[in-house]
């Protein structure tokens, strides 16, 4: 590129009309001149070649995406060794992009396809980048549907405000049919939990198909509500092929699920943005397939650019990997994500953050600590399902927990009066 090709791809924001553009954060590491790398970078991702050959014209001006702030430092080498990467100079670099969303429009796989496509990955001198951040102005906002029901309405569905919302996932995860599975579902909700939910891997299969385990597990969360005198939510797994989740949605509905869950990178935010015209109950995001382009600091897309698109689409519920070593994910990483699901963003709701990931009754504290407030959902698996009083006594254990929490008692101290805390104790407090 020349000079004036560079200068083409850069601005200031006063001199934009940011209704018109959204905000990218990169880093990226560039072989070169940086201030080129990113023009590269913003061209690559919108314009390409701006004008004919031999006719003066320059679509650069309303269709190129601009950089608006840029650093760079020297280093060494490459983060991340890259066999084919061109030699050369090493910059470790910032950079916030503006893009014209009327480029490709309120659409999930447009938007995917300019700001996560080749473009960006396959910007010449630049081969590690991420993803780090995206804003959208309101007016870009207002085209998707955002969630339906949000914090307050699944609060109100619960009858449950001012304390977590207490989630689990009915364990064993695969191989059990019907009828035991709904046992197990009935037992968590007697203990305390406000949702059991099937496990990401549990599809509609023929050992357990998802009409007969929404029809056991609808019938066994009215028991529990008529036995508890409060509401109760079988969260149901209709994840699948996307012409199949209209059909799933009103099947299990109709049988007795009364939210439901989508694993959302497998089937696509599009996918899921149709679903949520049409829902009826709650939808629940989970993430499989987030790790493989989230995980390396110095490449990828930060999974908080995904939780705001997931926000985007009309999920009331976003569960992602959450604290501790299980989940591999730093701490910071986790609380960006959180934020993102309860931050203002325009006309959408706030929907509910689950960061999740092999907890029990005595890791409930320091979720909370770290969130900072009681706007999350709570996730165990085996924290109630392996408890050794049965789930029944592992759900109690977590709200017995929250009682002492919401009380200021040390939960150990707590534990010594309630059996089904202590007992919590003694099962995960070895590990």
């Amino acid at each position: 590129m020349t000079p004036d090709d560079i200068d083409g791809f850069y601005a200031k924001r006063a001199d934009l009309n940011l209704e018109d553009y959204i905000e990218l954060d990169f880093e990226f590491e560039c072989v070169g001149d940086p201030r080129e790398a990113a023009a590269h970078l913003c061209s690559e991702q919108s314009t390409a070649q701006w004008h004919r050959v031999g006719i003066d014209e320059d679509f650069r001006p309303r269709f190129a995406a601009k950089v608006l702030e840029l650093s760079a430092e020297p280093r060494s080498g490459f983060s991340i060794a890259v066999e084919c990467a061109v030699r050369g100079q090493v910059h470790a670099c910032r950079a916030t992009i503006a893009h014209p969303h009327g480029n490709f429009g309120p659409r999930f796989p447009n938007l995917l396809s300019a700001v996560c496509g080749e473009g960006v990955f396959f910007a010449p001198g630049i081969p590690l980048i991420r993803l780090q951040d995206i804003r959208f102005p309101d007016s870009f906002l207002a085209a998707f549907p955002g969630p339906q029901f949000g914090i307050a309405g699944l609060r109100q569905r619960l009858q449950a405000f001012d304390r977590p919302i207490f989630f689990g996932v009915i364990k064993p995860n695969i191989g059990l049919p019907a009828a035991p599975f709904a046992e197990l579902g009935y037992q968590s909700w007697l203990g305390g939990l406000d949702i059991a939910k099937d496990d990401e891997m549990l599809a509609d299969i023929p050992w357990c198909p998802l009409e007969e385990r929404a029809a056991a597990l609808g019938e066994a969360r009215r028991r529990a509500e008529q036995e508890t005198g409060v509401p109760k939510i079988y969260l149901a797994n209709i994840t699948d092929e996307v012409d199949r989740l209209v059909e799933l949605h009103d099947m299990a509905v109709a049988k007795g699920a009364n939210a439901l869950m989508i694993n959302t990178m497998p089937v696509g935010l599009s996918g899921v943005r149709m679903l949520r015209k049409h829902a009826t109950v709650p939808l629940i995001a989970h993430f499989p397939f987030i790790a493989s382009f989230s995980r390396l600091a110095g490449y990828g897309i930060h999974s908080r650019v995904i939780t705001r698109l997931q926000r985007m689409a009309g999920y009331d519920v976003v569960i992602m990997p959450g604290f501790g070593p299980r989940m591999m994910t730093p701490e910071q990483e986790v609380l960006d994500c959180v934020r993102a699901c309860l931050e203002p963003m325009g006309p959408i709701k706030p929907c509910l953050p689950v960061p999740g990931g092999s907890d029990n009754a005595l890791t409930l504290e320091g979720v909370y600590r770290k969130v900072g407030s009681a706007d999350f959902g709570f996730v165990p698996g085996r924290g109630v399902f392996s408890h050794p009083m049965g789930p029944a006594g592992g759900a109690a254990s977590i709200r017995q927990a929250w009682d002492a929490i919401s009380k200021g008692i040390p939960v150990a101290d707590y534990a010594k009066d309630h059996p089904e805390l202590r007992a919590a104790f003694e099962a995960f407090g070895k590990r």
